[in-house]
């Protein structure tokens, strides 16, 4: 990795895959497709691009069986104990409808509502991510959502991965389409004859996924368009090199966009850790695609003082945040952006991503500024209630009246005054 000194103008901007004009041009074309033909449509669709013919796309209960006779007992151990993990966490951010007593009988409040029905996107074709079937299905469950799909591309037997399958079994979810792409999206947003359309859309996916669903927003919700992962890593020479070498590379191998980076005050560990990666990365299964990522995107920054690291972390926002230093807690607490936070040498990244509990849907290039992890709150809506008394109406109808014809709004004024008190005037 290319040491550097650690600059003021420091970023982990990288280009977002906005989509060429082709790639746009055929999402939109399938989007106004399967908007049209419902059906028909993803099936050509599936043939086309997932080389498969089916004849029918939901998983069928025998699927869902097989797959979890196939399975691998202690895997599903595993998958249950993070789910559990998962549901507590979450839990705690459920929020409540409250009402505010504002005199005479009057009061305000606000109403709590899970989404009646979303929609989740899982990647697949020659790979299975059962943690983002757990990261986006229970947050929505603990909300209360009545109604939960899943969509994820089949591989070309027409079958989704059995660690998909039994995740989904395990929280109960039971339906699930094997489609994928943009016209899983189109499906989702706007039905077909064998899918009902929901009211959001989460879960990552490629370049189509992602600018159908950036298409669609405003037909329905989504959660966020996630680029590329992101890792920054604060580390003395208290840390040890493999160990940071190593959790640099746990996001490099996600994808060639991806970016790793340490922040160090040691020059000499800077340099360790450098010679650390280059060894470990050539025993990598996913030597290639790490490797493009910490070529293109990895840098390691000397800085002068922790302090400077914290400041550069905090304009950066990284998505995913380690801390291996001396006091890492104290730093921690002076970390204001970050999508997650990692204390200490015991908390690798990946403990986020299947394990801990905290949800690993994250804001990436830098909108941890402003946005935050996937959560119970993406899938609820809140209602206002007003219900004001004669005797609170009689109190502040003038007020309200006055107020808007300031801003020129008659026919508001006139609302107010309509009620009882001009009337009972008139009538006296």
């Amino acid at each position: 990795m290319e040491i550097v000194s650690l600059s003021k103008d420091i970023s982990l901007k990288r280009p977002l895959e906005m989509g060429n004009v082709e790639q746009m041009k055929t999402v939109k074309l399938v989007l106004a497709d399967v908007k049209s033909r419902g059906d028909k449509a993803i099936a050509e669709y599936s043939e086309k691009w997932d080389r498969v013919k089916l004849q029918n796309f939901r998983v069928s209960k025998i699927e869902i069986e097989d797959a979890k006779a196939r399975f691998d007992f202690e895997l599903q151990e595993d998958l249950e104990e993070a789910a559990h993990n998962i549901r507590v966490f979450h839990e705690k951010q459920k929020r409540s409808s409250y009402e505010v007593d504002v005199k005479n009988g009057s009061f305000i409040g606000q109403r709590v509502s899970p989404l009646d029905a979303v929609g989740l996107y899982v990647p697949g074709g020659s790979a299975a991510y059962p943690s983002s079937v757990l990261m986006n299905v229970i947050p929505a469950q603990v909300a209360g959502v009545k109604r939960i799909v899943i969509v994820s591309p089949p591989n070309d037997q027409g079958a989704l991965p059995d660690a998909v399958l039994v995740a989904a079994s395990i929280l109960g979810i039971e339906e699930i389409y094997k489609i994928g792409g943009a016209q899983a999206i189109a499906a989702l947003a706007y039905g077909t004859e064998t899918i009902e359309p929901v009211d959001k859309i989460t879960g990552p996916g490629n370049i189509f996924v992602a600018l159908a669903k950036r298409e669609v927003f405003g037909e329905v919700a989504i959660d966020m368009i996630a680029g590329p992962s992101e890792i920054a890593i604060i580390a003395d020479d208290t840390a040890y090199a493999d160990e940071v070498a190593a959790d640099l590379l746990s996001q490099a191998e996600h994808d060639p966009m991806a970016c790793p980076i340490l922040m160090t005050p040691s020059d000499s560990f800077a340099r360790e850790v450098a010679r650390e990666v280059e060894k470990q990365l050539s025993t990598l299964p996913r030597e290639r695609i790490a490797r493009a990522a910490v070529e293109r995107f990895g840098k390691i920054y000397v800085a002068e003082t922790i302090a400077d690291i914290v400041e550069a972390v905090n304009k950066i926002a990284p998505e995913h945040l380690e801390i291996m230093t001396n006091e890492p807690h104290e730093i921690a607490r002076q970390i204001r952006h970050a999508g997650a936070i990692f204390i200490g040498r015991y908390s690798s990244e990946p403990i986020g991503d299947y394990f801990a509990g905290t949800n690993h849907v994250l804001p990436t290039n830098s909108t941890a500024r402003f946005s935050s992890p996937l959560s119970v709150d993406d899938f609820i809506k809140k209602t206002s209630i007003i219900y004001y008394s004669e005797e609170s109406w009689q109190q502040h109808a003038p007020k309200i009246a006055r107020l808007a014809r300031m801003e020129g709004l008659e026919a508001h004024a006139r609302a107010i005054e309509s009620r009882g008190w001009t009337k009972e005037m008139d009538q006296s």
